[in-house]
């Protein structure tokens, strides 16, 4: 099997990498990035592609199936930018497999992209993908469930699987991660359990993770076994205000939603931090989502906890840790991480 991966040197991608490279059965994987990464797979050959301009079929070519991961979290302030990579981008990349004779396509969906839904029950993969509207990374990922509906209805004879995971957390990505949610400010000896002294008490603040090395398992059994359609991907236990005072030995303090969020809109706007107020109406409004689909017929069972995956995060980004990729590289801000503040914390892309 020949698979191209697009968007290959992310959080994502290099556990899909990881995960493919380990398989003697997939003979080769091409890794698709805008720019060419140092760090190396086996069997892996890199190309150079942008998803809004380049020629996509092209790279698809010969391959038996393709991972489309490539997305815009930054620059939240240039939703032009944005939008031209996660929704029309996207489209790109559905029509182009079909001209190169693709057969299998796997999307990377998001949690995000349901609507509104309860906190004290899980869902299904049937609850609706509208979105958040406030959130403009839920809006891009309902828009491109809707283009994908639609490809899959003029497409019937391509297999056509979308992962729909929590929050995906690695220590490898923790630089990458920082830069795009935290910024310049955060103050890294902070960054230790126990040090957090505090986590919000909110009544919908119930959310989910996974670790990116489970995610990239999740997407190699999307390839090699014979299924169609959405799976959520999220492994135990639910992170809530009571299991994270228990992670972080912190104490959860009762704060209205409106005014956690009045301060995460204010430091946004005044360009202290990258991650506009969407994303806090994301968290809270998101549904829990059941994953016994994915258990059973993908065969897939989380290696680790949520909570050992978010601890792995918080240590690593301490530590700065990182890989040899455009995205996730570590040590490159500056002194005082000046070059994040060149980007005008979140206004445009680090390039």
């Amino acid at each position: 099997m020949r698979v191209a991966v697009l968007g290959a040197t992310g959080n994502v991608g290099t556990s899909v990498l990881r995960a493919l490279a380990e398989d003697p059965a997939i003979d080769e994987i091409v890794g698709i990035a805008r720019r060419r990464p140092q760090l190396s797979f086996p069997r892996t050959t890199w190309v150079c592609a942008d998803v809004v301009t380049d020629d996509l079929a092209a790279a698809f070519r010969g391959a038996d199936a393709i991972v489309h991961l490539a997305w815009l979290i930054q620059p939240s302030r240039d939703r032009a930018t944005t939008r031209s990579v996660n929704v029309d981008g996207s489209r790109r990349v559905f029509e182009a497999a079909a001209a190169a004779g693709v057969g299998t396509i796997v999307y990377a969906s998001s949690v995000g992209a349901y609507s509104p839904g309860p906190k004290d029950r899980a869902v299904d993969e049937s609850w609706p993908t509208g979105g958040i509207p406030t959130s403009f990374y839920s809006r891009d990922k309902s828009d491109v469930e809707a283009i994908l509906d639609g490809f899959e209805a003029a497409h019937p004879d391509i297999r056509v699987v979308r992962l729909r995971p929590g929050l995906i957390f690695k220590g490898e990505a923790a630089s990458g991660i920082r830069r795009l949610f935290a910024g310049p400010l955060l103050p890294t000896p902070l960054l230790r359990r126990r040090l957090i002294p505090i986590v919000p008490a909110m009544e919908r603040l119930r959310f989910q993770a996974v670790h990116s090395f489970d995610v990239g398992a999740a997407y190699h059994l999307a390839l090699t076994r014979d299924v169609r359609g959405a799976f959520n991907i999220a492994a135990e236990p639910v992170l809530d205000p009571p299991e994270l005072a228990r992670l972080l030995e912190a104490r959860p303090v009762p704060v209205a939603p409106r005014v956690l969020r009045a301060v995460v809109d204010a430091s946004w706007k005044l360009r202290l931090q990258p991650t506009p107020p969407g994303w806090l109406d994301l968290a809270l409004g998101v549904p829990l989502m059941d994953t016994t689909r994915a258990r059973e017929e993908l065969g897939w069972t989380p290696t680790r906890t949520a909570g050992e995956a978010l601890l792995e995060l918080i240590d690593a980004m301490r530590r700065g840790d990182g890989l040899d990729t455009a995205p996730l590289e570590a040590g490159n801000a500056g002194p005082l991480r000046v070059r994040e503040f060149l980007t005008g914390v979140g206004a445009r892309s680090r390039g």
